[in-house]
């Protein structure tokens, strides 16, 4: 079924019910890099099907991988006969950051001439550090526009051993890619990190690569650097299994919050790698019910009491803490996240614009949000708004919350949410009956 040009939400119900999280984005991609990295027969069980990952499919396709999804929520994966080299590939990498990223280091490391390139946005995206840290280690990667920008031309096998710096204070994603490409270098390398944000995304590399035997060591910090040595080598076991998506997660858990409901998350590891699943104790700080029982988390609301957090390391969950501080008492302060520009919209300011829009008090800076509790005790306007998703499916699903208690919301092109949680509108508003 098409989806409307814009998705009205429903306000002044509770949200009830139980939420099966979708397979982690994440994880899936870098299971699917990994994959591509050892060249060994793979099957992932319940990956994450959407937008982002399905391009990450396809990119695998194009490098002569046989890609069979299967009715029993998995995915066959097998590496192509022969060891090339091949013709140059085209890869269009859409506005998947993350994939981008991952195949910019890893398709250094493999045999072939590849080209990577995207939509618009993605062309906007910094890669510059990444690349200048490869080339360090003898990695032939040629800029075919903007410096510091796709699209790329990468002539594969070129990737070396030895020493690279690396500034990874625009996105952890830098780092990220080179430690996995890394297992398939000729040689050690070492990597040291001068600057890193959204942390968390490492140590789920780092897990996801233990798991397919890899080795990543963590070396004693110098002088305020991190320092990893990645010893090349991958076994990767002949399945793996994707564990739920904490980011996604957050999107039911603020709606109970938000709403004086109850929510049962299921699927979700309360000890996982995966930094968002601490959003939810910034709702437990803000008034909200948190209990864990095994790999399920309930999460019952009350009245929102404002907080002040940094959110450097949880960059994904900045659109969603923003859309539920107009209700809280006080303001809440975000902080350390000027980072979040450079993601697939300008999320500040998009957060900002929108939630002016909508007649709440906000405050904007280059690395920060002050969001007023205008709402926590008078009501909010009524009139219909139709707010802009920015292109940007975090934006979008932190929209929807809003109008769960602000009357009127109409969010366009609600279809962005295919990037990372498909079933979004069907468990948002089946959560409201």
């Amino acid at each position: 079924m098409a989806m409307a040009m814009a998705q009205a939400i429903p306000s002044g119900r509770p949200a009830h019910g139980r939420v099966r999280v979708p397979p982690s984005k994440s994880i899936t991609h870098r299971y699917l890099n990994l994959a591509l990295l050892a060249r060994r027969p793979l099957i992932v069980e319940r990956p994450l099907l959407a937008e982002d990952t399905r391009l990450f499919l396809a990119a695998l396709a194009r490098c002569g991988w046989t890609v069979e999804e299967r009715p029993e929520e998995e995915i066959g994966l097998a590496p192509p006969g022969g060891g090339g080299p091949y013709p140059p590939v085209e890869i269009f990498c859409g506005n998947a950051g993350t994939m981008l990223r991952f195949l910019i280091a890893s398709l250094a490391a493999l045999p072939g001439r590849w080209l990577l390139d995207g939509v618009a946005r993605l062309r906007e995206r910094p890669v510059g550090p990444l690349v200048e840290a490869l080339r360090r280690l003898g990695a032939e990667v040629g800029y075919l526009g903007a410096p510091g920008r796709v699209p790329l031309e990468i002539a594969g096998a070129t990737l070396g051993g030895g020493v690279t710096g690396l500034d990874a204070g625009e996105s952890s994603q830098f780092l990220s890619a080179l430690l996995m490409a890394g297992l398939a270098a000729p040689k050690p390398l070492t990597v040291e990190v001068t600057a890193l944000t959204s942390a968390p995304y490492v140590e789920v590399t780092l897990a996801a690569a233990r798991r397919c035997g890899g080795r990543i060591e963590t070396l004693p910090a110098a002088g305020g650097t991190l320092r990893y040595r990645v010893i090349p080598g991958l076994q990767p076991p002949a399945r793996l299994r994707v564990e739920g998506d904490a980011s996604a997660a957050c999107y039911p858990a603020a709606a109970a919050a938000l709403t004086g409901g109850s929510v049962q998350l299921e699927g979700l590891t309360a000890d996982s790698p995966q930094g968002d699943r601490r959003f939810l104790e910034l709702l437990a700080r803000m008034g909200a019910e948190v209990a864990w029982s095994g790999d399920e988390v309930a999460v019952r609301g009350g009245p929102l009491r404002a907080i002040e957090a940094d959110l450097s390391a949880m960059p994904d969950q900045v659109p969603t803490l923003a859309a539920l501080a107009p209700f809280a008492r006080g303001t809440t302060r975000i902080r350390n996240v000027a980072h979040l520009r450079l993601k697939e919209s300008d999320r500040l300011s998009a957060m900002a614009t929108e939630l002016r829009r909508l007649g709440a008090e906000v405050e904007e800076g280059a690395d920060r949000l002050d969001v007023k509790g205008t709402w926590w005790q008078a009501p909010p306007p009524d009139d219909p708004v139709a707010v802009d998703a920015h292109g940007d499916h975090r934006i979008a699903m932190s929209l929807a919350l809003v109008g769960l208690r602000r009357p009127g919301v109409l969010v366009e092109s609600p279809q962005v949410v295919a990037k990372s949680y498909p079933a979004f509108w069907q468990d948002f508003l089946g959560l409201l009956g």
